[in-house]
Protein backbone atom coordinates (compact mmCIF):
# COMPACT_ATOMS: atom_id res chain seq x y z
CA UNK A 1 0.00 0.00 0.00
CA UNK A 2 1.24 3.44 -0.88
CA UNK A 3 1.64 6.20 1.60
CA UNK A 4 -0.93 9.03 1.34
CA UNK A 5 0.11 12.05 -0.77
CA UNK A 6 0.46 15.37 0.89
CA UNK A 7 -2.45 17.76 0.40
CA UNK A 8 -0.27 20.39 -1.26
CA UNK A 9 0.55 18.20 -4.24
CA UNK A 10 -3.16 17.74 -5.06
CA UNK A 11 -3.84 21.44 -5.43
CA UNK A 12 -2.67 23.21 -8.56
CA UNK A 13 -1.54 26.76 -8.94
CA UNK A 14 -2.38 28.66 -12.12
CA UNK A 15 0.67 30.25 -13.74
CA UNK A 16 -1.02 31.94 -16.73
CA UNK A 17 -3.32 34.92 -17.22
CA UNK A 18 -7.03 34.23 -17.59
CA UNK A 19 -7.63 37.12 -19.99
CA UNK A 20 -5.59 39.38 -22.20
CA UNK A 21 -4.41 42.67 -20.72
CA UNK A 22 -6.63 45.60 -21.64
CA UNK A 23 -5.59 49.21 -22.03
CA UNK A 24 -7.56 51.48 -19.72
CA UNK A 25 -9.99 53.90 -21.40
CA UNK A 26 -8.52 57.23 -22.50
CA UNK A 27 -9.24 60.09 -20.14
CA UNK A 28 -8.66 63.40 -21.88
CA UNK A 29 -7.33 66.23 -19.76
CA UNK A 30 -9.95 68.74 -18.69
CA UNK A 31 -9.57 71.84 -20.90
CA UNK A 32 -10.93 74.08 -18.15
CA UNK A 33 -8.35 72.99 -15.62
CA UNK A 34 -5.38 72.87 -18.01
CA UNK A 35 -5.87 76.27 -19.67
CA UNK A 36 -2.98 78.58 -18.63
CA UNK A 37 -4.96 81.75 -19.48
CA UNK A 38 -8.02 80.83 -17.43
CA UNK A 39 -8.94 82.89 -14.37
CA UNK A 40 -10.40 80.93 -11.46
CA UNK A 41 -12.67 82.43 -8.81
CA UNK A 42 -14.12 80.54 -5.86
CA UNK A 43 -17.83 81.12 -5.27
CA UNK A 44 -19.94 80.18 -2.24
CA UNK A 45 -21.49 76.69 -2.05
CA UNK A 46 -18.31 74.99 -3.34
CA UNK A 47 -18.67 76.46 -6.83
CA UNK A 48 -15.85 77.66 -9.04
CA UNK A 49 -16.18 80.33 -11.72
CA UNK A 50 -13.70 79.85 -14.57
CA UNK A 51 -13.23 82.62 -17.13
CA UNK A 52 -11.28 81.85 -20.28
CA UNK A 53 -10.47 84.63 -22.77
CA UNK A 54 -11.31 83.96 -26.43
CA UNK A 55 -8.62 82.04 -28.29
CA UNK A 56 -7.80 85.05 -30.49
CA UNK A 57 -8.44 88.64 -29.54
CA UNK A 58 -9.42 91.10 -32.30
CA UNK A 59 -6.38 92.65 -33.86
CA UNK A 60 -6.12 96.37 -34.69
CA UNK A 61 -4.82 95.32 -38.12
CA UNK A 62 -7.95 93.23 -38.86
CA UNK A 63 -9.05 93.25 -42.47
CA UNK A 64 -12.71 93.00 -41.55
CA UNK A 65 -12.85 95.85 -39.03
CA UNK A 66 -10.19 98.05 -40.67
CA UNK A 67 -9.82 97.11 -44.35
CA UNK A 68 -6.68 98.30 -46.07
CA UNK A 69 -8.01 97.90 -49.61
CA UNK A 70 -10.34 100.63 -50.93
CA UNK A 71 -12.44 97.88 -52.47
CA UNK A 72 -13.26 96.56 -49.01
CA UNK A 73 -14.24 99.93 -47.53
CA UNK A 74 -17.96 100.58 -47.21
CA UNK A 75 -19.37 102.71 -50.00
CA UNK A 76 -21.15 105.92 -49.05
CA UNK A 77 -24.72 105.99 -50.38
CA UNK A 78 -24.86 108.12 -53.53
CA UNK A 79 -27.79 110.08 -54.90
CA UNK A 80 -30.22 108.18 -57.10
CA UNK A 81 -29.27 110.09 -60.27
CA UNK A 82 -25.51 109.80 -59.78
CA UNK A 83 -25.26 106.00 -60.02
CA UNK A 84 -23.39 104.89 -63.10
CA UNK A 85 -24.74 101.66 -64.51
CA UNK A 86 -22.89 99.47 -66.96
CA UNK A 87 -24.16 99.51 -70.53
CA UNK A 88 -27.09 97.26 -71.29
CA UNK A 89 -26.23 93.94 -72.85
CA UNK A 90 -27.38 93.34 -76.39
CA UNK A 91 -29.84 90.44 -76.51
CA UNK A 92 -28.35 87.32 -78.00
CA UNK A 93 -30.01 86.20 -81.16
CA UNK A 94 -30.42 82.48 -81.53
CA UNK A 95 -29.60 81.10 -84.92
CA UNK A 96 -32.89 80.09 -86.47
CA UNK A 97 -33.11 76.41 -87.27
CA UNK A 98 -32.62 75.97 -90.98
CA UNK A 99 -35.73 74.60 -92.59
CA UNK A 100 -35.23 71.75 -94.99
CA UNK A 101 -36.51 72.39 -98.49
CA UNK A 102 -39.14 70.21 -100.13
CA UNK A 103 -36.60 69.05 -102.71
CA UNK A 104 -34.27 67.71 -100.00
CA UNK A 105 -37.20 66.01 -98.22
CA UNK A 106 -38.22 64.39 -101.50
CA UNK A 107 -34.62 63.23 -102.01
CA UNK A 108 -34.63 61.68 -98.51
CA UNK A 109 -37.87 59.86 -99.26
CA UNK A 110 -36.57 58.65 -102.64
CA UNK A 111 -33.35 57.27 -101.12
CA UNK A 112 -35.23 55.56 -98.28
CA UNK A 113 -37.70 53.95 -100.68
CA UNK A 114 -34.96 52.82 -103.11
CA UNK A 115 -32.77 51.01 -100.54
CA UNK A 116 -34.10 51.03 -96.96
CA UNK A 117 -31.38 48.61 -95.74
CA UNK A 118 -28.60 50.97 -96.85
CA UNK A 119 -30.36 54.29 -96.13
CA UNK A 120 -31.30 53.90 -92.48
CA UNK A 121 -32.61 56.82 -90.44
CA UNK A 122 -29.14 57.34 -88.97
CA UNK A 123 -27.42 57.49 -92.36
CA UNK A 124 -30.08 59.83 -93.73
CA UNK A 125 -29.70 62.09 -90.71
CA UNK A 126 -25.92 62.29 -91.20
CA UNK A 127 -26.20 62.85 -94.95
CA UNK A 128 -28.81 65.62 -94.71
CA UNK A 129 -27.72 67.22 -91.42
CA UNK A 130 -30.87 66.57 -89.39
CA UNK A 131 -31.90 64.41 -86.46
CA UNK A 132 -32.76 60.72 -86.73
CA UNK A 133 -36.20 61.50 -85.35
CA UNK A 134 -36.86 63.96 -88.18
CA UNK A 135 -35.58 61.43 -90.75
CA UNK A 136 -37.96 58.77 -89.37
CA UNK A 137 -40.91 61.16 -89.54
CA UNK A 138 -40.20 62.53 -93.04
CA UNK A 139 -39.08 59.28 -94.65
CA UNK A 140 -40.75 56.46 -92.73
CA UNK A 141 -40.15 52.84 -93.52
CA UNK A 142 -42.99 50.98 -95.28
CA UNK A 143 -45.11 48.99 -92.82
CA UNK A 144 -44.16 45.51 -94.08
CA UNK A 145 -40.47 46.47 -94.10
CA UNK A 146 -40.81 48.00 -90.64
CA UNK A 147 -42.41 44.82 -89.31
CA UNK A 148 -39.63 42.73 -90.87
CA UNK A 149 -36.94 45.00 -89.37
CA UNK A 150 -38.57 44.78 -85.93
CA UNK A 151 -38.86 40.99 -86.25
CA UNK A 152 -35.16 40.76 -87.18
CA UNK A 153 -34.26 42.93 -84.19
CA UNK A 154 -36.41 40.81 -81.87
CA UNK A 155 -34.80 37.62 -83.23
CA UNK A 156 -31.34 39.06 -82.59
CA UNK A 157 -32.35 40.01 -79.05
CA UNK A 158 -33.78 36.54 -78.44
CA UNK A 159 -30.53 34.96 -79.65
CA UNK A 160 -28.62 37.08 -77.18
CA UNK A 161 -31.06 36.21 -74.40
CA UNK A 162 -30.35 32.52 -75.01
CA UNK A 163 -26.81 33.10 -73.73
CA UNK A 164 -27.97 34.78 -70.51
CA UNK A 165 -27.20 33.10 -67.21
CA UNK A 166 -29.67 31.86 -64.65
CA UNK A 167 -29.40 34.93 -62.42
CA UNK A 168 -30.03 37.40 -65.23
CA UNK A 169 -33.02 35.41 -66.48
CA UNK A 170 -34.49 35.29 -62.97
CA UNK A 171 -33.97 39.04 -62.54
CA UNK A 172 -35.69 39.78 -65.88
CA UNK A 173 -38.63 37.57 -64.92
CA UNK A 174 -38.96 39.44 -61.63
CA UNK A 175 -38.97 42.78 -63.47
CA UNK A 176 -41.62 41.51 -65.92
CA UNK A 177 -43.77 40.29 -63.01
CA UNK A 178 -43.48 43.70 -61.33
CA UNK A 179 -44.52 45.42 -64.56
CA UNK A 180 -47.71 43.35 -64.59
CA UNK A 181 -48.75 44.94 -61.28
CA UNK A 182 -48.22 48.54 -62.42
Amino acid sequence: MRPPLPLRSLTSIRTYATRLPERPPYRAPDPLVNNPNAAYEALPDDLTFIHRPPPSAPSPESYTTLPTSPLLKPVAPAAAGDTALPPALAPRKKAAAERMSQERIAEMQRLRAADPAAWTAGRLAKAFGCTQHFARIVAPLAKPLRRAALAARDAEHAARRERWGEKKLLQREVVQKRKEFW
